[in-house]
């Protein structure tokens, strides 16, 4: 199977918050952003895997930032680890000073997706190959947060956790 690439999987999703997508406070919906996170993280995962994708789980969200009514937010979104059938998708999300321009981060998630055939079996996808220190350092994790994952739902032994065993052991 090809190798690919984490930025061949890049999503960018940009829009405008409008007052029908606000709460009380005049802040974005924690339920609107996370649609639109999961739209974003659809699109990355179909990118990498040229299949049918499905959302198998959201792993992490953190919302640090409100982000206010009428702000200008972006989503960004890519792969940052495959697995058999599975893809780890880390999003990052910015607002945009109305003003200056400048963007912050607001907020990050990361969401897990399966690629399925027309019938809706699992399908392998491509290798990904990150290339940036950055998509190497999320790549690297995602195998932690999946170890992790496993040994809290019980299919998976913590003995047999080895990135995570890896982390509390002192180098000899």
């Amino acid at each position: 199977m090809e190798v690919k690439y984490p930025e061949e999987s890049k999503t960018v999703l940009t829009d405008l918050v409008l007052p029908s997508e606000t709460n009380p406070l005049n802040n974005l919906f924690g339920g609107e952003l996370l649609a639109r996170m999961d739209r974003a993280a659809s699109i990355a995962a179909r990118r990498h895997s040229r299949r049918i994708v499905v959302t198998a789980s959201v792993n992490h969200v953190a919302f640090n930032k409100a982000v206010p009514l009428g702000s200008v937010v972006t989503v960004e979104a890519k792969v940052s680890r495959n697995f058999k059938t599975s893809m780890e998708i880390f999003l990052d999300v910015w607002i945009e000073d109305r003003e200056s321009g400048r963007r912050s981060k607001a907020n990050e998630a990361i969401y897990t997706f399966v690629a399925v055939d027309d019938t809706g079996n699992p399908v392998p996808v491509p290798k990904l190959e990150p290339q940036t220190k950055l998509e190497k350092e999320r790549y690297d994790a995602a195998l932690r947060r999946k170890q992790l994952s496993l040994v809290l739902a019980g299919k998976m032994k913590p003995k047999d956790a080895t990135e995570l065993k890896a982390l509390f052991e002192n180098d000899k």
